[in-house]
């Protein structure tokens, strides 16, 4: 199963993109990607249903959130109103341990998010001050990425043994299914999803 770990909605404040816009661009362009993950700035939607464009166009749609830490920006999966409450999404200046060991705690996965990008990014900050205790997991395909910033991301995580995500990072409806995450089981769920993270058994790779 194929799934685009990172894009963004009109939710985020930065982006142009209607979730069904999402899902008639990948159905129109026969996109080998079987769901995504809209993965929206400094916040959770807890309020959208996507439910019926699921039904109505086969796919997946599994909500996540980007938070800002000092180690750069951060996927969130599996979030919950434990963990809404756990941290301030809003910040800009959350420290990436307390983020990695309190979703953890209440059941989900935090992935650093293109690593190789300049301030925003992973790299820099483990060069500059050391890794961080519990990260896992990082992007290590980001479809926005320039340059050898995916490269860099690879090197760092071939260095500290870090699995790989891959994900488009979508703001407009085009860039979708640029960057994907290839699942040797089937994903279902937001459960499911963290479950499978937190195990491996997947790879970045570009469908297209």
């Amino acid at each position: 199963m194929i799934l685009d770990l990172h894009n963004h909605s009109i939710k985020s404040d930065d982006s142009r993109a209607k979730v069904e816009n999402y899902c008639q661009w990948i159905r129109k362009r026969d996109l080998p990607i079987d769901g995504f993950a809209l993965s929206e700035h400094r916040q959770f939607d807890s309020e959208s249903d996507y439910r019926p464009l699921e039904d109505e166009y086969g796919l997946l749609i599994l909500k996540a959130s980007e938070v800002e830490t000092d180690y750069g920006h951060v996927l969130v999966y599996g979030v919950n109103e434990d963990m809404v409450a756990a941290f301030d999404f809003s910040r800009i200046d959350l420290p990436l341990s307390l983020v990695v060991e309190e979703v953890r705690r209440c059941g989900g996965i935090a992935v650093p998010c293109h690593p190789g990008r300049t301030r925003v990014g992973m790299v820099a900050h483990v060069h500059q001050r050391g890794s961080v205790e519990g990260v896992e997991v990082i992007e290590v395909l980001n479809g926005g990425s320039r340059g050898t910033e995916n490269d860099e991301a690879g090197h760092l995580a071939e260095e500290y043994g870090y699995r790989g995500i891959g994900g488009s990072d979508a703001h407009i409806v085009s860039h979708i299914g640029r960057c994907a995450t290839h699942f040797e089981e089937p994903i279902e769920s937001i459960e499911e999803l963290v479950s499978a993270l937190q195990h491996g058994g997947y790879r970045a790779l570009r469908p297209a």
